[in-house]
């Protein structure tokens, strides 16, 4: 668990870390370098879930190391899918990490939004999905693994 008091966006009680896997913690297919290292820190105080649309078909083989829960999307409607497993979880305990379109409810449903404009970009409703926006995954993470830096984000 991640448990932080932040001035005026409140108390922060984080269980779950979902992410979207292409073009978010990956690019072209393969994890971005670095991403592999940070999650396995992470997967010691939050559960990390992993929802795709695996746009390359190498979710699983990536994935294969790290602790984590990997959900192949199926069908229409990826972005109700993903906010509709957001909130099973319990939406206030829910950190997620996104760059496309079909992230935006997520994002939006979480405690806390993270939107990543990585080598793919970020969709411009992303960035108005997240609570916060970061140039890279690994610097997303890294708000994860150094949390003073996110209430200095957040803090009104």
């Amino acid at each position: 668990m991640l448990d932080i008091e932040i001035p005026g966006f409140g108390s922060v009680k984080l269980q779950h870390l979902v992410t979207d896997f292409t073009g978010t913690l990956s690019f072209d297919g393969r994890l971005v370098p670095g991403v592999m290292e940070r999650l396995l820190r992470i997967s010691e105080f939050l559960n990390i879930h992993v929802l795709t649309s695996d746009t390359f078909g190498t979710a699983a083989s990536e994935l294969k190391d790290i602790p984590c829960i990997a959900y192949v999307l199926e069908g229409d409607y990826h972005d109700i899918q993903k906010e509709e497993y957001v909130e099973k979880l319990g939406a206030g305990s829910v950190v997620a990490f996104g760059n496309g379109n079909n992230d935006r409810k997520m994002l939006r449903a979480a405690r806390i939004g993270i939107a990543v404009a990585g080598g793919e970009g970020c969709a411009v409703d992303i960035l108005m999905a997240g609570d916060v926006h970061v140039k890279s995954i690994l610097d997303g993470l890294e708000l994860l693994l150094n949390p003073k830096r996110l209430k200095a984000t957040l803090r009104f």
